[in-house]
């Protein structure tokens, strides 16, 4: 990015939020057809890395490679939203195979309590964040397939969600209502609005009272910090994930959103240390979805900048490279920000 379009950045950020609401639902619209942001290097970039993720699926439809994340029904589910991102259903389209055994192993990963939790699930850190994603994944295939144990498999797991929300407003690592950060939070209410949408009920008390800890986690400077009771910086990663939470559960404008977009204007691609970002492909999966939220100039900057950066990023074989959670991870957050104009996942209509 150039230092012209860094001061575009600066000046969106500063200007924007004293829009009209009016105009601001006008910009946000505009972001629904934004076939003219996938250029041939996109839509090259996303087959490349499509092809190597579905070269990576283990027999059973789990991914994964490295000792940690083997086997994870989390990454499962974001690699089968991945694909989902293509146009591709289960059974259906060049992945719709890929899909199906996806949510084969999701389903397999699935408890009587409705815990969507690997064999050795105390080996992993935060399981509930594998939870979450899977259940997001088992509420856009839902309307898709055919199966009833999708259904009831993802009726349990919101039940369980719902049940150990804590007294906060929040979740954390495991399914036990003690305490709460921001970050699993976030993955929660992804998959409770996806449940919602298909038709599983969600209580309106539970998705009020997460929008309050959100509310509540914003610090002074726009940016979220990480658990409520806990002094804390604000970070970029979190900061966009608290933004589509709120986003997804109705809060569309307002001074939160507006202090939270212009932090998070301040860490776009290609600026300086953008890539250097701590949890980067985590922060752009969110950042991409803030930014399509938010519409207009936002969108019409971000995603530009996140695609050709992502595209900087891929790697000769079409993979991305994330040696803590692994390759596969990495490729299913990049896929589905890169694949965000195609806008085929249900969670992303408004």
């Amino acid at each position: 990015m150039t230092r012209s379009q860094t001061l575009v950045l600066v000046t969106i950020s500063l200007c924007i939020p004293a829009r009209a609401a009016e105009a601001q639902v006008d910009d946000r619209a505009a972001s629904r057809d934004s076939r003219h942001l996938m250029t041939p290097e996109t839509r090259s970039s996303i087959d490349e890395g499509l092809i190597w993720l579905a070269g990576r699926q283990q027999e059973d439809g789990s991914f994964g490679t490295t000792t940690r994340y083997r086997n994870n029904p989390g990454v499962a589910g974001l690699c089968g939203l991945a694909f989902l991102a293509s146009g591709s259903t289960p059974d259906r389209g060049p992945y719709g195979q890929h899909v199906s055994r996806a949510i084969d192993f999701v389903l397999s990963c699935a408890r009587p309590s409705g815990y969507i939790v690997e064999e050795d699930w105390n080996y992993y850190h935060g399981p509930m964040y594998g939870h979450g994603f899977a259940t997001l994944f088992l509420a856009e295939v839902y309307g898709m397939s055919p199966r009833d144990e999708v259904r009831e498999t993802l009726r349990r797991a919101v039940t369980l969600i719902v049940n150990t929300q804590n007294e906060q407003g929040g979740w954390r690592y495991v399914p036990e209502s003690e305490e709460a950060d921001i970050s699993v939070t976030v993955c929660q209410v992804m998959a409770l609005r996806a449940a919602r949408n298909a038709g599983i009920a969600v209580p309106k008390e539970t998705i009020d009272a997460c929008i309050d800890y959100l509310q509540k986690s914003q610090n002074g400077d726009g940016g979220f910090r990480y658990r409520l009771l806990e002094a804390a910086e604000s970070k970029f990663p979190r900061s966009a994930a608290a933004l589509v939470a709120l986003y997804t559960s109705g809060v569309y404008e307002g001074p939160i959103i507006e202090r939270g977009l212009g932090y998070m204007m301040q860490f776009a691609p290609g600026t300086i240390g953008s890539r250097s970002q701590e949890y980067y492909f985590y922060g752009q999966y969110y950042a991409v979805q803030a930014a399509w939220h938010a519409g207009g100039d936002y969108w019409e900057i971000w995603y530009p900048a996140a695609r050709d950066e992502l595209l900087d990023l891929q790697l000769g074989d079409g993979s991305w490279s994330d040696p803590w959670i692994g390759n596969e991870y990495a490729a299913a957050m990049s896929l589905i920000a890169l694949q965000l104009p195609n806008n085929y996942l249900p969670i992303f209509e408004r």
